[in-house]
């Protein structure tokens, strides 16, 4: 097996399952690309993890010796493997940081879920895991998203060394490869307080987003290589992200201005097991866990019109709690309902941010396209922005980050179920990274 080191210094044991499964593939005219993955990418921990609903209850088709993990003809299943891990990191970041980000509101009886929703110091020690069940109660990413970023890296320095000639679309995995990494680590980076990367010292935020960025000008190039437009295209948007959390502005402007209109690289998911269903759909709509926040969220209109971005429905029900009043989200109406990563819209917002004389053409642009009326400058630019991006962007993982990095009010005082918020607002660095990693002083 392979034992890897994700950040902490307790080592680690994960299996790869072997996939066989198409790179890309278009689908309905928009410039998407899609990847469907025909069995589970099992990853399983053991040392430092929560036991609850943990991986190692998932029973897995089969793996992969580490030796036979430097034979070419496995090239396929690396770039799978991480493809399918970050998807599983990425809406398990999502549910999280929206409880933080007070786009979703705790309407469960389950104690793990309650350090979410009043922001408690419990989650010091989340790591968080990829479910096996679709009842799980469990949310946190570090350990998800560290996976991923592991298998991503990793997987790119083992293709790296294959002979071109044995894998034709080398530079094609390649730039996946990084791009994934990219957006690891920036997820790790925007929404975590601090941070540590193969047992280093402890890292702050824009120190682990500048390495996002340096990952994302590598899958350009390899995209560029592969001839892979809509490959470059999603790691601009990527790019374009990391440079406006790093305050390069006009950098940042400059890769979003390239997207083009209809533009959207989705995470995909699937039935075939809990593991691989969207677990916003799954937390809110299928066990009530997360209710939509509806002081935000519930009936926001533009200009009288339903705004069509965040359409939130009152299905009549109590959540999992039987006492707060439950609203589903519209967004992901199924289990297999993909999420976007990168998109024209995401790159409208960056440009509108980045470009203050550009915002209201880069607003309207989105509203055009949209069908909602156009959008008249308040005189307050970034708060018209971020009101933007907190509908536009609404359950894609981004509003805690605009929060933390405008450093805009958390709620405070007493949350809907009568308990008081605690101090928390980035999600913390868990104990088991700093009690395991030799560089971290405790």
């Amino acid at each position: 097996m392979i034992d890897i080191e994700t950040g902490s210094g307790v080592e680690r044991e994960m299996s790869v399952v072997r996939t066989e499964v198409g790179m890309v593939q278009r689908r309905g005219g928009r410039k998407t690309l899609r990847r469907r993955l025909s069995a589970l990418v099992g990853v399983a921990l053991i040392g430092g993890l929560s036991a609850c609903d943990g991986l190692l209850d998932v029973e897995l088709p089969g793996s992969v010796e580490a030796d036979d993990l430097e034979n070419p003809a496995l090239a396929t299943t690396l770039v799978n493997s991480a493809l399918g891990q970050f998807e599983c990191a990425y809406t398990n970041y999502i549910a999280s940081t929206a409880v933080l980000a007070d786009e979703l509101i705790n309407s469960s009886l389950w104690a793990a879920i309650n350090h979410w929703g009043w922001r408690g110091l419990g989650l010091q020690t989340i790591n968080g895991i990829c479910p096996s069940t679709r009842g799980s109660d469990q949310l946190g990413a570090y350990s998800p998203l560290q996976q991923a970023r592991y298998l991503a890296e990793d997987g790119y320095r083992l293709i790296e060394e294959f002979d071109e000639a044995a894998v034709p679309n080398r530079e094609e995995m390649l730039g996946l490869l990084s791009s994934y990494a990219g957006y690891s680590i920036s997820l790790l980076g925007e929404g975590y307080c601090e941070m540590a990367l193969d047992e280093s010292p402890l890292m702050q935020p824009q120190e682990v987003i500048a390495i996002a960025e340096e990952r994302f000008t590598t899958a350009i190039g390899h995209a560029r290589a592969a001839g892979n437009t809509e490959l470059e295209l999603m790691a601009l948007v990527g790019r374009a992200r990391a440079r406006l959390n790093l305050g390069k502005l006009e950098e940042a402007a400059q890769d979003a201005e390239q997207i083009p209109e209809g533009f959207v690289w989705y995470a995909e998911y699937s039935t075939v097991h809990p593991r691989r269903e969207n677990r916003v759909y799954d937390i809110n709509r299928r066990n009530r866990y997360l209710s939509v926040q509806p002081n935000g969220y519930l009936g926001l209109e533009v200009d009288g019109v339903p705004d069509i971005r965040v359409s939130v429905t009152d299905p009549g029900l109590f959540g999992h709690d039987g006492i707060t009043q439950h609203y589903y989200q519209d967004k992901y109406p199924n289990a297999d309902s993909p999420i976007p990563i990168a998109s024209w819209e995401e790159a409208q917002l960056i440009i509108a941010e980045a470009r203050p004389a550009e915002a209201e053409a880069a607003i309207n642009r989105l509203r055009d396209s949209q069908g909602l009326p156009p959008y008249t400058p308040s005189g307050d630019h970034l708060a018209d922005v971020l009101e933007e991006r907190r509908r536009q962007l609404f359950l894609e993982g981004h509003r805690l980050n605009d929060m933390l990095r405008h450093d805009l009010p958390f709620p405070t005082g007493l949350d809907h179920k009568g308990h008081d918020y605690g101090p928390i607002t980035c999600m913390p660095l868990p104990e088991s990274e700093k009690r395991g990693n030799p560089n971290i002083d405790t």
